[in-house]
């Protein structure tokens, strides 16, 4: 049957075809490392880590890039906090990450490139939006004029004239406009530093990801995500910064968001001390159950961490091992046509039916336009 995906750009499913045939190019945000990853963090990591395995048994031809996020204002801070520099906080949390990525048993991707390790191509791409009108200069920093490209917003579905500066979007009175973001950030002392035209500085967080991905993948990319929070502003950037440098060809055919996982009544974050540790869970319950407990819930569904249900994850991870290992291959083959058929109506599924998630209607799915309540969808 053919694979079907829901495409936020598009707010609908769509039939999953890929730019070139029996090839997926496909680009994850990943983690900025300044901390251990929480079940958040998880939950998306094995969203595409399933993905990754669907489309590597259908046979395609896949190159999987999920970056390092390893500049970045939260990672100076923690330097700064511990009085130690920048590469000694990213070193030990990208080797924490991959050491909790190796537990629960995700496959690596093809590539992770680490933000400071595409700077000279950054820049390039700064200059070049700088030349087509879309990039100016303040005081050493530079910052992209959102206001100069018309498809700002198609991805959020949100209007610029009603918009304000929101979450994640810096207030600088110098910028022409609050919704204006930063592509090169002058040098402040402590922090890393790289020379430029615009002088020694480091790069902003949106030209990042938009770097990396089209320097590994292309111009064009089959599959781009991360999870609701990231649609905007940082997707959105992403897409204003490359399109207008690539005769304005489509930036992601196909872009797919993790909703939110919830703690108390709150999206889990570090600033309300909601945070529930992948390691720590770890030390109680085995992988198995991890990715049964975070596999149960549809991905574009959000819900709250439930330590009983990810209790009985566990005791249907150890039926499952027993059964395996009592069957002593006398049994007839068991018939997985069905599990693969919901599987692939799981991925495009519009509806919040009992079919999805089990039992009940429950909230919308990310990318469901349904009103303020869901607050971790893509509006």
């Amino acid at each position: 049957m053919a694979l079907k995906i829901f495409n936020t750009l598009s707010d609908d499913k769509e039939e999953f075809v890929p730019l070139t045939p029996g090839k997926v190019r496909m680009y994850v945000c990943g983690v900025t490392v300044y901390d251990s990853a929480h079940l958040g963090h998880c939950r998306f990591l094995l969203t595409f880590d399933v993905i990754y395995r669907y489309l590597l048994f259908r046979g395609y031809d896949v190159i999987y890039a999920r970056n390092f996020t390893d500049v970045d204002d939260k990672i100076i801070k923690r330097a700064h906090d511990e009085q130690v520099d920048c590469a000694t906080i990213t070193d030990r949390y990208i080797a924490e990450f991959q050491s909790d990525s190796e537990s629960l048993g995700l496959l690596a991707p093809t590539i992770e490139p680490r933000a400071t390790q595409h700077i000279g191509e950054i820049i390039a791409i700064i200059e070049q939006l700088e030349q087509r009108g879309l990039a100016y200069r303040v005081d050493g920093d530079v910052f992209y004029s959102v206001a100069g490209f018309a498809g700002y917003g198609k991805l959020s579905r949100k209007k610029i004239d009603e918009l304000a500066a929101g979450a994640r979007v810096e207030v600088d009175e110098r910028k022409r406009s609050p919704l204006d973001f930063a592509l090169w950030k002058s040098s402040k002392p402590g922090e890393p530093i790289w020379d430029s035209p615009w002088g020694p500085g480091r790069p902003g967080w949106h030209i990042e990801c938009s770097t990396m991905s089209t320097q590994i993948l292309g111009p064009t990319i089959d599959v781009h995500s991360g999870g609701a929070d990231l649609c905007f502003p940082h997707h959105e950037c992403e897409i204003a910064q490359v399109e207008p440098i690539s005769n304005n060809k489509p930036f992601v055919r196909f872009w797919m968001h993790v909703a939110m996982v919830y703690h108390g009544g709150a999206k889990m974050s570090k600033s309300l001390g909601n945070l529930v540790m992948v390691r720590d869970l770890l030390k109680t319950y085995p992988p198995d159950a991890m990715r049964l407990y975070l596999g149960g819930h549809h991905y574009r569904q959000s819900w709250s961490h439930d330590e009983g249900e990810l209790a009985k994850a566990e005791q249907t991870a150890q039926t499952l091992r027993e059964a395996v290992s009592a069957g002593g291959g006398g049994g007839k083959p068991v018939d997985a046509s069905p599990d693969w058929a919901a599987f692939c109506a799981a991925l495009s599924a519009r509806e919040t039916g009992a079919r999805v998630r089990g039992a009940g209607a429950g909230p919308p799915l990310a990318g469901e336009r349904t009103g303020p309540r869901y607050a971790g969808a893509c509006p």
